[in-house]
Protein backbone atom coordinates (compact mmCIF):
# COMPACT_ATOMS: atom_id res chain seq x y z
CA UNK A 1 0.00 0.00 0.00
CA UNK A 2 1.25 3.06 -1.12
CA UNK A 3 1.98 5.95 1.87
CA UNK A 4 -0.27 8.66 1.54
CA UNK A 5 1.05 12.31 0.42
CA UNK A 6 0.87 14.37 3.97
CA UNK A 7 2.64 11.08 5.05
CA UNK A 8 5.29 10.59 2.54
CA UNK A 9 6.19 14.75 2.74
CA UNK A 10 6.82 14.23 6.83
CA UNK A 11 9.15 11.03 5.84
CA UNK A 12 11.09 13.07 3.65
CA UNK A 13 11.33 16.29 5.84
CA UNK A 14 12.39 14.07 8.88
CA UNK A 15 15.16 12.53 6.40
CA UNK A 16 16.39 15.82 5.55
CA UNK A 17 16.62 17.20 8.37
CA UNK A 18 18.83 14.16 9.74
CA UNK A 19 22.84 14.27 10.33
CA UNK A 20 24.05 12.95 6.88
CA UNK A 21 27.49 12.56 8.69
CA UNK A 22 28.05 8.68 9.53
CA UNK A 23 28.94 7.91 13.26
CA UNK A 24 33.08 8.07 12.51
CA UNK A 25 33.48 11.89 11.83
CA UNK A 26 34.89 13.98 14.79
CA UNK A 27 33.19 17.26 15.53
CA UNK A 28 33.92 20.32 17.07
CA UNK A 29 33.43 18.98 20.85
CA UNK A 30 35.95 15.77 20.33
CA UNK A 31 33.15 13.16 19.91
CA UNK A 32 31.33 11.23 17.49
CA UNK A 33 28.78 13.00 15.23
CA UNK A 34 25.75 10.83 16.12
CA UNK A 35 23.19 10.36 13.28
CA UNK A 36 20.45 10.18 15.97
CA UNK A 37 17.20 11.60 15.91
CA UNK A 38 15.60 14.34 18.61
CA UNK A 39 13.71 10.62 19.71
CA UNK A 40 16.60 7.90 19.32
CA UNK A 41 18.95 6.19 21.44
CA UNK A 42 17.02 6.65 24.61
CA UNK A 43 16.56 10.51 24.55
CA UNK A 44 13.57 12.39 25.24
CA UNK A 45 12.29 14.52 22.71
CA UNK A 46 13.17 18.29 23.79
CA UNK A 47 11.50 21.54 22.97
CA UNK A 48 12.17 24.10 19.74
CA UNK A 49 15.93 25.20 20.31
CA UNK A 50 16.52 23.27 23.20
CA UNK A 51 18.47 19.82 21.82
CA UNK A 52 21.71 20.21 22.46
CA UNK A 53 23.37 17.38 19.81
CA UNK A 54 21.06 19.42 17.29
CA UNK A 55 22.32 22.42 18.06
CA UNK A 56 26.46 20.66 18.34
CA UNK A 57 25.62 19.32 14.64
CA UNK A 58 24.38 22.63 13.38
CA UNK A 59 28.08 24.53 14.84
CA UNK A 60 29.66 21.47 13.15
CA UNK A 61 28.29 22.30 9.99
CA UNK A 62 28.91 26.18 10.58
CA UNK A 63 32.85 25.44 11.02
CA UNK A 64 33.42 23.46 8.04
CA UNK A 65 31.44 26.20 5.98
CA UNK A 66 33.48 28.91 7.71
CA UNK A 67 36.83 27.45 6.70
CA UNK A 68 36.30 26.40 3.68
CA UNK A 69 34.67 29.59 2.70
CA UNK A 70 35.09 32.43 4.93
CA UNK A 71 32.43 34.43 6.65
CA UNK A 72 31.38 36.57 4.10
CA UNK A 73 31.13 34.29 1.11
CA UNK A 74 28.94 31.67 3.64
CA UNK A 75 25.41 31.56 3.69
CA UNK A 76 22.40 29.76 5.98
CA UNK A 77 21.67 27.70 2.99
CA UNK A 78 25.68 26.46 2.45
CA UNK A 79 25.54 25.84 6.50
CA UNK A 80 22.29 23.71 6.49
CA UNK A 81 23.40 21.76 3.44
CA UNK A 82 26.96 20.72 5.42
CA UNK A 83 25.21 20.24 8.75
CA UNK A 84 22.34 18.20 7.38
CA UNK A 85 19.76 19.92 8.70
CA UNK A 86 16.47 21.92 6.95
CA UNK A 87 15.96 25.81 6.91
CA UNK A 88 13.47 25.91 9.68
CA UNK A 89 15.20 23.70 11.91
CA UNK A 90 18.44 26.09 11.84
CA UNK A 91 16.09 29.26 12.50
CA UNK A 92 14.96 27.91 15.54
CA UNK A 93 18.16 27.64 17.23
CA UNK A 94 20.08 31.04 15.87
CA UNK A 95 19.10 34.13 13.71
CA UNK A 96 20.55 34.64 11.47
CA UNK A 97 24.51 33.95 10.52
CA UNK A 98 26.22 36.67 13.00
CA UNK A 99 24.29 34.97 15.65
CA UNK A 100 25.65 31.36 14.33
CA UNK A 101 28.93 33.04 14.16
CA UNK A 102 28.91 34.57 17.71
CA UNK A 103 27.52 31.21 19.05
CA UNK A 104 30.54 29.57 17.26
CA UNK A 105 33.68 31.94 18.67
CA UNK A 106 31.54 31.40 22.46
CA UNK A 107 31.75 27.90 21.83
CA UNK A 108 35.37 27.59 21.20
CA UNK A 109 36.22 30.03 23.81
CA UNK A 110 34.69 28.01 26.51
CA UNK A 111 35.56 24.66 25.29
CA UNK A 112 39.45 26.18 24.67
CA UNK A 113 39.80 27.55 27.17
CA UNK A 114 38.18 25.53 30.10
CA UNK A 115 40.51 23.52 30.81
CA UNK A 116 43.60 25.62 30.70
CA UNK A 117 41.71 28.21 33.06
CA UNK A 118 41.18 25.38 35.95
CA UNK A 119 45.07 24.61 35.46
CA UNK A 120 45.85 27.86 36.53
CA UNK A 121 42.69 28.54 38.72
CA UNK A 122 44.94 25.14 41.20
CA UNK A 123 47.76 27.67 40.71
CA UNK A 124 51.56 27.39 40.56
CA UNK A 125 53.79 28.60 42.96
CA UNK A 126 57.18 27.33 42.36
CA UNK A 127 59.10 26.27 38.66
CA UNK A 128 57.73 22.50 37.95
CA UNK A 129 54.53 23.97 38.52
CA UNK A 130 55.14 26.94 35.86
CA UNK A 131 56.68 24.79 33.41
CA UNK A 132 53.77 22.23 33.86
CA UNK A 133 51.36 25.70 32.95
CA UNK A 134 53.43 26.66 29.94
CA UNK A 135 53.49 22.90 28.76
CA UNK A 136 49.39 22.95 29.01
CA UNK A 137 49.03 26.14 27.60
CA UNK A 138 51.35 25.59 24.15
CA UNK A 139 49.26 22.06 24.15
CA UNK A 140 46.22 24.08 23.51
CA UNK A 141 47.19 26.23 21.56
CA UNK A 142 48.94 24.44 18.70
CA UNK A 143 45.92 21.92 18.91
CA UNK A 144 44.20 21.66 15.55
CA UNK A 145 40.49 22.64 17.42
CA UNK A 146 42.62 26.18 18.40
CA UNK A 147 44.36 26.77 15.30
CA UNK A 148 40.80 26.24 13.53
CA UNK A 149 39.13 28.42 15.53
CA UNK A 150 41.66 31.33 15.29
CA UNK A 151 41.81 30.94 11.61
CA UNK A 152 37.81 31.28 11.82
CA UNK A 153 37.82 34.31 14.19
CA UNK A 154 41.06 35.83 12.13
CA UNK A 155 39.14 35.37 8.91
CA UNK A 156 35.93 37.73 10.34
CA UNK A 157 38.35 40.07 12.43
CA UNK A 158 38.55 43.20 9.70
CA UNK A 159 34.39 43.27 9.20
CA UNK A 160 33.58 42.18 12.38
CA UNK A 161 36.22 43.35 15.19
CA UNK A 162 33.99 43.40 18.26
CA UNK A 163 33.35 39.48 17.41
CA UNK A 164 37.45 38.88 17.83
CA UNK A 165 38.28 41.39 20.48
CA UNK A 166 35.22 39.93 22.54
CA UNK A 167 36.80 36.43 21.68
CA UNK A 168 40.23 37.48 23.29
CA UNK A 169 39.07 39.19 26.10
CA UNK A 170 36.77 36.10 27.01
CA UNK A 171 39.57 34.01 26.32
CA UNK A 172 43.38 34.03 25.75
CA UNK A 173 43.40 37.74 27.75
CA UNK A 174 41.66 35.94 30.87
CA UNK A 175 44.13 33.28 31.01
CA UNK A 176 46.92 35.84 31.10
CA UNK A 177 45.53 37.93 33.85
CA UNK A 178 45.26 34.70 36.12
CA UNK A 179 48.80 33.88 34.97
CA UNK A 180 49.84 37.26 36.24
CA UNK A 181 47.86 37.34 39.34
CA UNK A 182 50.24 33.90 40.40
CA UNK A 183 53.65 35.73 39.17
CA UNK A 184 52.51 38.10 41.63
CA UNK A 185 52.45 36.12 44.10
CA UNK A 186 55.79 33.97 43.96
CA UNK A 187 57.01 38.07 43.53
CA UNK A 188 55.63 38.33 46.84
CA UNK A 189 57.15 35.19 48.33
CA UNK A 190 60.36 35.96 47.44
CA UNK A 191 60.80 33.29 44.82
CA UNK A 192 61.35 35.97 41.86
CA UNK A 193 62.70 39.12 41.92
CA UNK A 194 60.32 41.94 41.34
CA UNK A 195 59.27 43.10 37.80
CA UNK A 196 56.16 43.97 36.01
CA UNK A 197 53.96 40.90 36.09
CA UNK A 198 51.33 41.94 33.87
CA UNK A 199 54.15 42.37 31.16
CA UNK A 200 55.94 39.48 31.85
CA UNK A 201 52.88 37.48 31.97
CA UNK A 202 52.66 38.17 28.10
CA UNK A 203 56.20 38.02 27.28
CA UNK A 204 56.34 34.36 29.52
CA UNK A 205 53.80 33.08 27.23
CA UNK A 206 54.85 34.19 23.83
CA UNK A 207 58.60 32.48 25.23
CA UNK A 208 56.34 29.30 25.65
CA UNK A 209 55.09 28.96 22.33
CA UNK A 210 58.29 30.50 20.44
CA UNK A 211 58.46 28.85 16.89
CA UNK A 212 55.51 26.57 17.39
CA UNK A 213 52.21 28.92 17.37
CA UNK A 214 53.11 31.17 14.27
CA UNK A 215 54.18 27.80 12.09
CA UNK A 216 51.00 25.98 13.15
CA UNK A 217 48.50 28.98 12.35
CA UNK A 218 49.82 29.96 9.16
CA UNK A 219 49.94 25.83 8.11
CA UNK A 220 53.70 25.84 8.19
CA UNK A 221 53.50 22.87 10.62
CA UNK A 222 50.45 20.84 9.38
CA UNK A 223 49.86 18.89 12.99
CA UNK A 224 50.17 19.48 16.53
CA UNK A 225 54.11 19.31 17.64
CA UNK A 226 54.72 16.22 19.68
CA UNK A 227 54.41 16.64 23.45
CA UNK A 228 58.42 16.26 23.77
CA UNK A 229 58.89 18.98 21.62
CA UNK A 230 56.36 21.37 23.61
CA UNK A 231 57.85 20.27 26.72
CA UNK A 232 61.53 21.17 25.54
CA UNK A 233 60.32 24.58 23.98
CA UNK A 234 58.87 25.27 27.50
CA UNK A 235 61.53 24.33 29.93
CA UNK A 236 64.29 26.36 27.80
CA UNK A 237 61.85 29.36 28.27
CA UNK A 238 61.30 29.01 31.80
CA UNK A 239 65.19 28.42 32.66
CA UNK A 240 65.74 31.42 30.46
CA UNK A 241 62.71 33.05 32.41
CA UNK A 242 64.22 32.12 35.76
CA UNK A 243 67.68 33.09 34.64
CA UNK A 244 66.65 36.67 34.41
CA UNK A 245 64.52 36.74 37.35
CA UNK A 246 64.71 33.70 39.63
CA UNK A 247 66.97 33.33 42.86
CA UNK A 248 70.29 31.95 42.90
CA UNK A 249 68.71 28.71 44.16
CA UNK A 250 66.56 28.00 41.46
CA UNK A 251 68.09 29.52 37.93
CA UNK A 252 70.09 26.33 37.04
CA UNK A 253 67.56 24.30 35.15
CA UNK A 254 66.75 21.05 37.32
Amino acid sequence: MKPDRKTKGTTDTMMHDRNRHDGKDVGIMGQSKSSCSETECGRTRLGAGQDPAKRRQILEGAQDVFLRMGFDAASMNDITREAGVSKGTIYVYFNSKEDLFVALCEHYRHTMFSELIATLDSGFGNRQELTDFGVALVTLITSSTAIRAQRIVLGVSERKPELAARFYERGPKRSLVVMADYLRRMIESGKLKPFDADRMAYQLSDLFLSGLYRPRLFGALSEPPSAETIRSNVELAVDFFYRAYGNENETVLK
